[in-house]
């Protein structure tokens, strides 16, 4: 009878491991961070326009500003405001800049907004370097995912609640929400990719 029991007992245990095994792993064919990765890093170059939407607490109506992007998964981020008023920035992995009478100028503390490396970090896929600073939720499918990311450094967690990203193929929507209820929303619309830089392109890029 006791042999029985203990025999009853070691199958509950061992089915109650293996239920408890299932929970822990990631189901066959789950969208992980580094499938993310690699289908952000598979197109070398995208262009499009942005609509930016700045919520500030003290304010009724948001703040909107719309422009043009070019991404080169090698080089950096062209970010052109064309509204309301014009402004061109330089985003790379070592710099953000702007253009003044002509000529790329570093940009001043806090001038780009959220035109920085972060920035540059998520729509470049740079998911190995984000999760240095932030800690990743991933959800959905490839077709349809959602990412957030809280702040590791106290330095962060001052500046951002969080960040909470969706899209496709490509980054389609950006939100970084701030500690003080600030936030800041970016669609990424019209997307097309290729596989180079134009020549005026590159010259911006590159010179």
């Amino acid at each position: 009878m006791l042999n029985r029991t203990t025999r009853a007992l070691t199958r509950r245990l061992a089915i109650a491991a293996a239920l408890l095994a299932g929970l822990a792993a990631p189901p066959v064919g789950a969208f992980e961070l580094e499938d993310l990765a690699q289908q952000l890093q598979a197109t070398e170059v995208v262009r499009g326009r942005f609509v930016q939407e700045k919520h500030l607490r003290a304010l009724a109506q948001p703040l909107s500003s719309q422009g043009r992007f070019v991404l080169s998964r090698s080089h950096g981020l062209l970010w052109s405001l064309e509204q309301p008023l014009t402004q061109d920035y330089r985003i790379t992995p070592g710099a953000i800049e702007r253009r003044i009478e002509g000529q790329w100028r570093p940009a001043a503390q806090g001038q780009a907004g959220p035109h920085s490396q972060l920035f540059l970090q998520v729509l470049r896929g740079d998911t190995r370097g984000l999760q240095e600073q932030f800690e990743p939720q991933l959800d959905g499918s490839a077709e349809a995912w959602q990412l957030r990311l809280t702040p590791r450094s106290r330095l962060l967690q001052q500046v951002f609640s969080h960040i909470a990203l969706a899209g496709g193929s490509r980054v389609e929507r950006i939100e970084l929400v701030e500690t003080q209820g600030d936030r800041t929303l970016v669609r990424l619309l019209d997307q097309q990719t290729d596989t180079a830089l134009s020549a005026a392109e590159q010259h911006e890029l590159r010179d």
